[in-house]
């Protein structure tokens, strides 16, 4: 058996670590979830998500200090002024980690009855699925047809 090349880099600059530091929670991704399904207020999310108030207090500021959702007020006639929550574009780019962690769910995860959620097209209607594929066009059936190779950010261990 052959020694993987990972074993020879450092994995202290890996970008799968920064991204979990950032987004890497049960609840961030149940605030995700929402922001995806187009839930904005807090009450609505917290109703949602079931998350105690002061934990998604806290995963909104980190949210939206990390820039994955923005702040947009609105104030419903005599009530206070508030914020509801919207994701931004760096948001919107994590959609096919939620569609990713969806789909894996709906094959593992599953209870009785099917998912509770599809995602379909809006133009067409056909359902919505994540496809692997590399930058000549060629879709990937399984991790095995993916080959890790070190990037120009990898660093050998001393």
């Amino acid at each position: 058996m052959t020694k993987s090349w990972a074993l020879d880099y450092d994995t202290s600059n890996c970008n799968i670590a920064a991204a979990l530091s950032t987004v890497g929670e049960k609840w961030t991704f149940l605030v995700l979830r929402e922001a995806f399904n187009g839930v904005r207020r807090f009450d609505d999310m917290q109703r949602r998500t079931n998350a105690p108030r002061q934990v998604l207090s806290n995963r909104l500021a980190h949210l939206v200090a990390d820039g994955i959702l923005r702040k947009v007020p609105y104030q419903e006639e005599g009530q206070r002024p508030r914020s509801e929550y919207r994701l931004s574009e760096k948001g919107v780019e994590l959609f096919p980690v939620i569609v990713a962690l969806l789909e894996w769910g709906d094959k593992y995860a599953a209870r009785p009855g099917g998912p509770s959620v599809e995602l379909t097209h809006r133009d067409c209607g056909a359902p919505v699925h994540l496809e692997l594929g590399c930058s000549a066009g060629h879709t990937l059936d399984s991790a095995r047809e993916v080959t890790p190779v070190p990037g120009p950010g990898a660093r050998r261990v001393a």
